[in-house]
């Protein structure tokens, strides 16, 4: 499927680019080094509507669908992936409460996480569950009109900043989605991970001790939390391939600047048929990325058309694998071409090639992708 982005979204794609190059570039390597969470880029994503992106306007948000949103994290990406994961959390902790939430309960949270005055984090991974997130142990028991949560969530993005958790437990029923506030009492933060990368994205553990969740709190009925699990991943995953797919492009800007401006043997080494091919492959598998993350978002904004969940799930999948890998290839090339600049803070290609890794660990392993991808074309999930 060809496509090109449409006046609106070629519109979205110019300021948030604008922005995301006179704001956001010039913070970058700061907030690399600071690792902590850049409340500044968050209340300036929050300033021109970023943050609320795919929340309907009824709730405060920009109402704009998937594909907006790729591009927005895109363009913040090319120059930052740690102010790229505050909207990439953003939605993904508030994606199951507008899939199956009650109106009560969006009206209640969607607004203030969509004007930035409230920060989500999403809590389903374990120390015992991560791929296999189904055999996750956080209970929560049902008492009178509460919930009793007991458990521990680790690898948690912002989940030191995080006013509200979406929290994925078991229940009589099977797993269930709530939405947890952080004043709830029994509410402790673990330790903040040290990382390789994104190390402007905070990374705790978070442990719930006896916690009292009231039962308007919990997203759709008891049991239905693994399926809002999994449809939140349909939505996210062409949104961290759109984030690695910034990072690949960012990387590719700061190749193509250097090597026509870097001298060797008395010419700019962009003159070398070596760095020529090496920049065609780059150039390549970006715009090949870009078509795989474009395509899966435009399926989920068509999804209520055709119902053709299978089709959503593979091109959800396809989009965060290759991208990622394209993220990484793209970056550890970049590093390269640079030489020993590319091994040097000041020139942001190896902060770059730190931060593409994640994209093929979380919200799914590359190896899950491919799993996924080989169980939709044989017929199952």
């Amino acid at each position: 499927m060809y496509f090109e982005l449409s006046d609106e979204h070629l519109e979205i794609k110019e300021s948030i680019h604008r922005l995301a190059q006179e704001k956001i570039q010039p913070r970058a390597i700061e907030i690399d080094e600071a690792g902590e969470y850049p409340t500044d880029i968050k209340d300036l994503l929050a300033e021109y509507g970023y943050l609320g992106v795919n929340i309907p306007e009824e709730y405060d948000g920009s109402g704009l669908d998937l594909l907006s949103f790729c591009v927005i994290v895109e363009e913040i990406a090319r120059v930052c992936a740690s102010s790229s994961q505050v909207a990439v959390v953003q939605e993904l902790g508030s994606l199951p409460i507008m899939i199956g939430g009650s109106h009560e309960l969006k009206k209640r949270f969607l607004p203030s996480i969509a004007t930035g005055e409230k920060i989500i984090s999403y809590a389903l991974t374990e120390p015992n569950a991560g791929s296999d997130a189904q055999s996750l142990q956080t209970r929560a028991v049902k008492e009178g009109n509460h919930y009793i949560l007991n458990g521990q969530k680790m690898f948690i993005s912002h989940g030191n900043v995080a006013d509200y958790y979406t929290v994925f437990a078991k229940t009589d029923q099977g797993i269930t989605a709530f939405v947890v506030e952080r004043d709830t009492p029994g509410i402790e933060v673990g330790k903040l991970e040290k990382k390789m990368g994104i190390k402007g994205s905070p990374t705790s553990q978070i442990y719930f001790d006896n916690c009292k969740v009231p039962e308007e709190n919990r997203i759709g009925n008891e049991g239905e939390g693994w399926l809002f699990a999994m449809k939140t991943f349909d939505k996210s995953r062409p949104t961290v391939g759109a984030q690695a797919l910034g990072i690949a492009q960012g990387a590719l800007d700061l190749c193509l600047k250097y090597v026509q401006e870097r001298e060797q043997f008395g010419k700019p080494i962009s003159s070398f048929q070596a760095v020529q091919f090496m920049l065609a492959d780059m150039k390549t598998q970006v715009e090949a990325a870009r078509a795989l993350v474009y395509r899966a978002a435009a399926k989920v904004n068509n999804l209520n058309s055709t119902g053709k969940d299978q089709e959503i799930i593979q091109a959800a999948s396809m989009a965060k694998l290759f991208a990622s890998d394209v993220a990484m290839k793209v970056t550890t090339d970049a590093v390269q071409l640079l030489g020993g600049y590319g091994y040097i803070q000041e020139y942001s290609v190896e902060r770059m090639m730190r931060d593409a890794k994640i994209t093929q660990i979380y919200e799914g392993t590359n190896q899950i992708q491919r799993l996924v991808i080989a169980k939709t074309m044989l017929g199952g999930r």
